[in-house]
């Protein structure tokens, strides 16, 4: 029987009702009750380092979660984490860059109802995130969800309130549930090579900005003071505003020239960046050499980079760092 360590942190699905609204409040503990047949196909312990909504988790408590799992690493198969839904595409990604090289499963759930709701979806989840972690072909990181086995880096949150919220976005579904099995199954073992690598430190000072009709570029002056990092969300394959004046590029290369690290991505959910088909785009990219993020989802942009500036001192080493593909993040 393989030994499993349950890390409860809160999130809707362990939510009861107060005055004020839904809080996390039940255990871990309670949360294995709802479920009985959990405890018949593994050996479980369990640990509850939070009890948050997913809107108060951070890389703060992701970077916490990776110490718990490498300190814990020998003695378990496998590690199941129940989060909040909000932030658990980030949390996902996350941990895909703070645990690398993993053949053991770190599996993230939640669900749109807590668990004390019997026709909600929080004790189909919680027993397909326990039967994934015990198959024997499980490794790495990955979100759970309404019969869906997601990448930890392709995972985002589609729908606010229905079931089926998390949605892998341009890559398949590595597994999916049909009648309590798991069928059509992508094989990664085979990908990992040598050992487990653990990463403990996070650069909060990474900020998301998404380019609108007519924006005033002065708003990168802010950024370039208060930012290590930004991820600017572009229109389509990657276009930058030029409203008959080189504002946008200026400001760009300004950014770059303090040392903050720029990615261009797309607010498009699907098929990614090409900064390359447009002048807009095309300029920025061969002029300053600006990264971008091709298929990459944002939130495993903004993970990454956290990641990539905690490990770099220079722009070269933040590139290669930012370059490596890591859990199917890039394609």
């Amino acid at each position: 029987m393989k030994k499993i360590l349950f890390i409860a942190t809160g999130g809707t699905i362990a939510s009861a009702k107060t005055e004020e609204g839904l809080t996390p409040a039940i255990t871990s503990e309670e949360l294995l009750d709802a479920v009985p047949a959990i405890r018949t196909m593994c050996l479980v312990d369990t640990v509850q380092p939070y009890s948050l909504d997913s809107t108060n988790m951070c890389w703060k408590q992701w970077t916490h979660l990776a110490e718990i799992i490498r300190d814990s690493y020998d003695k378990y198969d496998g590690f199941v984490i129940t989060h909040g839904t909000d932030t658990m595409s980030y949390a996902a990604a996350s941990l895909s860059y703070l645990v690398q090289n993993n053949l053991k499963p770190i599996v993230f759930t939640g669900a749109q109802k807590s668990i004390a709701e019997v026709d909600g979806d929080a004790r189909r989840n919680l027993y397909e995130a326990f039967t994934y972690a015990t198959d024997p072909r499980a490794c790495g990181t990955h979100v759970v969800f309404n019969g869906h086995v997601i990448a930890g880096t392709r995972a985002r949150k589609t729908h606010s309130k229905s079931f089926d919220a998390f949605s892998s976005i341009d890559y398949p579904d590595v597994g999916v549930f049909f009648d309590k099995k798991l069928l059509a199954y992508i094989d990664e073992r085979n990908e990992i090579r040598g050992n487990v690598r653990f990463y403990d430190r996070m650069d909060p000072g990474v900020v998301a900005i998404r380019v609108i009709p007519g924006m005033d570029p002065s708003i990168f002056d802010y950024i370039m003071q208060n930012s290590h990092g930004v991820v600017i969300e572009s229109f389509g394959v990657g276009g930058i505003p030029y409203y008959g004046d080189n504002a946008f590029e200026e400001k760009i290369a300004a950014l770059m020239e303090k040392g903050v690290r720029v990615v261009i991505t797309t607010q498009v959910p699907h098929e990614g960046s090409n900064l390359s088909v447009y002048r807009v785009g095309h300029i920025i990219k061969q002029k300053y050499r600006v990264l971008e993020a091709n298929s990459m989802t944002t939130e495993a942009v903004i993970a990454k980079m956290m990641w990539s500036l905690a490990y770099s001192e220079t722009r070269e080493e933040f590139e290669t760092l930012f370059r490596m593909p890591v859990g199917k993040d890039m394609l």
